[in-house]
């Protein structure tokens, strides 16, 4: 099966059940918790050597991956706070490309902010032993997810990392990403997303839309000033 994503007046693109398999491997290997040692009491989780906790940290993560946009305007957001040019210049390479084009890829606006199913990848990555979901609660109310990345998980991250140069894309994304979010949990993440009008204002049901413009205009502005300063 194959998930359809619209992009604006573009035809539309499709991502595949492995595609977003191997995305969503490597955001958690990159933003997972090491454990030390493996839940005790649930014998599938053995072998786990990290977590990622919570749904809502996971999609958070990966509306940036697949906003390229968003993520470069957050990274400018974290340039004004820490003055670190990184961010600005990492931004500025993502809005200079064509990533904001042809990687972008709108997630769904729900209740609780930027959200895609994830059911068909995570059963990709469960049937291989590379990521376990838990879901905490009781029957009647779940109350929380968390993502078990496995040692077999572990070692097919670095197997891409390292053997796979069509994924360095993903790679490289995954773990700017998590380098973004490192110390936030999902309700910080999801804060720091609704500060974004187009985020916060998108009907329920609706895609999320490009920023792309707006990103450009303020990337505009940043080299005026430094350019003045330089001068």
């Amino acid at each position: 099966m194959r998930r359809v994503s619209t992009i604006g007046t573009d035809p539309q693109r499709e991502t595949s059940r492995g595609q977003d398999a191997v995305r969503i491997l490597l955001i958690v290997a990159a933003a997972a918790t090491e454990l030390r040692d493996a839940p005790p009491g649930d014998a599938a989780l053995s072998e786990a050597v990290a977590v990622l906790e919570t749904q809502v940290r996971l999609q958070k993560l990966d509306f940036w991956v697949r906003n390229p946009d968003f993520l470069a305007d957050e990274l400018l957001n974290e340039y004004d706070r820490t003055g670190d040019l990184d961010c600005y210049r990492q931004a500025t390479a993502i809005m200079q490309s064509d990533e904001p084009d042809v990687r972008r890829y709108p997630m769904l606006r729900f209740l609780f902010g930027a959200y895609e199913p994830l059911d068909e990848a995570l059963a990709v990555l469960r049937s291989a032993n590379l990521v376990i979901r838990r879901k905490r609660g009781t029957a009647d109310r779940i109350t929380r997810h968390d993502y078990y990345l496995t040692r077999s998980g572990l070692s097919t991250a670095n197997r891409i990392l390292h053997d796979a140069p069509e994924f360095r894309y993903f790679v490289e994304r995954t773990q700017l990403v998590a380098r973004l979010a490192d110390g936030y949990g999902g309700t910080q993440l999801k804060s720091r997303q609704y500060e974004q009008d187009e985020y916060r204002n998108t009907v329920i049901g609706e895609h999320i839309e490009s920023i792309a413009p707006r990103v450009h205009a303020r990337l505009r502005g940043y080299a005026d000033r430094l350019s003045q300063v330089n001068a």
